[in-house]
């Protein structure tokens, strides 16, 4: 961190603290719920003599507590800056309490209008927190706790934390005050809403980089290494499930001499990531179409120290195919490669599809798939592909505009298809093979 920028990223982090304490207070008018990390100093407001803002900094001292309690020797003393941000934190609650004191609503539409804006402006807060990259509220450096000391994902670490507080502040307020209070169908939408809106800020908006580190380069941080020569000639093969994408490639990288890599590619993100063959095997190339994995990956937005490990695992594989094709020439099945290397000039990229009945039959045959598989598994799987390369690419998987050659694998043998991809690479201004 330069110290330039420190007094910016000072200022960028006040700001985002107190938008976000201003989201808390709308949402406290708007009388609907507020956010799970909030519910419980909420609920507590109603029955001991402390403002929200009061007792939102005992909640989160009690919060950093058990951050030490797990971290033990491997908590850092850097890491009590929490403590200052915690009084800030509660001391602009109260202050934006008394801001929109005269805020009165009582029709539904209005309160859930608040609402909504509570968890704009809740959203835009994380945003410039975040953005600030200096700390992180208690809440989820407790997540950070758990993930790291239990070795969990944070995204999960993080749900199981707004679930517990979700739960703690139902069972409390029955218990205190004798009937639900502070948690209503608000807390659901905040849950929903303020995660997305903040993510959909962190890709769209990114003026707030230049400004806070204007030493760094901030495209779009792609974890890519792009050194290396451009002028080996290099194969992408894109597949249907079933469709003898890997058979294909295994063959026209032998009949050229070059290097082939599809499930290599397992063992060498396998060495240069820390995740397993086994994890890797089951999430590379697929992206279920879920509220759930959604969710799931909002939860990332509200902090600058992790990613997604599906992210993650995109950029490491993104790199290894970036830095293999500078050093040979080679055919990649699979893992948009195409779309990975779309700066490539001598790059083909190839797109093997086949009709339904003739990939259940290679499925079943030569798949090792013994009982079959049906239509829905089918289109669930190619569903699963296209999710992970619209939401990596922004791009359409299977848009033969992105592709200088489709074919039909059923209407030809293997070998029929080797000679067809060859003669078109030799018809192309790709650079051909010594």
């Amino acid at each position: 961190m330069g110290k330039s920028n420190l007094p910016l990223k000072i200022i960028t982090f006040c700001l985002g603290l107190f938008v976000m304490a201003l989201g808390v207070a709308l949402s406290v008018k708007a009388d609907l719920g507020v956010s799970p990390i909030s519910c419980i100093p909420y609920v507590y407001s109603f029955k001991l003599p402390f403002t929200l803002g009061t007792l939102t900094i005992f909640f989160n001292i009690f919060l950093i507590l058990i951050q030490i309690a797990i971290l033990r020797r491997n908590y850092r003393l850097l890491q009590l800056v929490q403590l200052p941000v915690v009084f800030a934190f509660g001391i602009f609650i109260d202050i934006s309490l008394n801001l929109v004191s005269d805020l009165n609503v009582s029709n539904y539409y209005w309160k859930a209008l608040w609402c909504l804006m509570g968890c704009v402006v809740l959203a835009f807060g994380v945003f410039l927190e975040v953005k600030a990259k200096l700390t992180y509220l208690p809440g989820e450096g407790l997540a950070m706790a758990i993930a790291d000391t239990f070795k969990k994902e944070f995204g999960k670490a993080k749900i199981g934390i707004d679930s517990s507080m979700v739960i703690v502040g139902l069972i409390s307020s029955f218990v205190l005050l004798h009937e639900l209070q502070g948690i209503r169908e608000g807390t659901i939408v905040a849950a929903i809403l303020v995660g997305f809106i903040a993510k959909s800020l962190h890709q769209k908006i990114h003026v707030l980089d230049s400004w806070l580190e204007p030493s760094e380069d901030h495209k779009l941080d792609s974890g890519i290494s792009v050194s290396g020569s451009k002028t080996n000639l290099v194969i992408t093969i894109s597949r249907e499930y079933g469709s003898g994408g890997h058979e294909i490639g295994m063959r026209l990288a032998k009949k050229l001499g070059l290097a082939f890599y599809d499930k290599e590619l397992i063992a060498l993100t396998t060495e240069q990531s820390g995740f397993t063959s086994e994890y890797i095997q089951q999430h590379e190339q697929k992206l279920a179409p879920s509220l759930l994995s959604e969710l799931y990956e909002q939860n990332y937005a509200y902090i600058y120290e992790k990613q997604p490990p599906l992210d993650v695992l995109f950029l490491v594989q993104s790199k290894i195919i970036r830095n293999i094709c500078a050093k040979e020439p080679c055919v990649i099945v699979g893992r948009c490669a195409n779309f990975i290397l779309k700066d490539n000039p001598n790059c083909f990229n190839i797109f093997i599809h086949a009709n339904k009945n003739y990939r259940k039959r290679k499925i079943s045959t030569e798949y090792n798939v013994k009982s079959g598989i049906s239509d829905s598994a089918l289109k669930k799987i190619d569903k699963e592909r296209a999710n992970y390369c619209l939401h990596y690419t922004g791009e359409n998987w299977n848009n033969a505009t992105n592709y200088d050659l489709t074919i039909d694998s059923s209407r030809f043998d293997p070998d029929n298809v080797v000679k067809i991809i060859t003669n078109s690479i030799k018809n192309s201004n790709r650079k051909s093979i010594a």
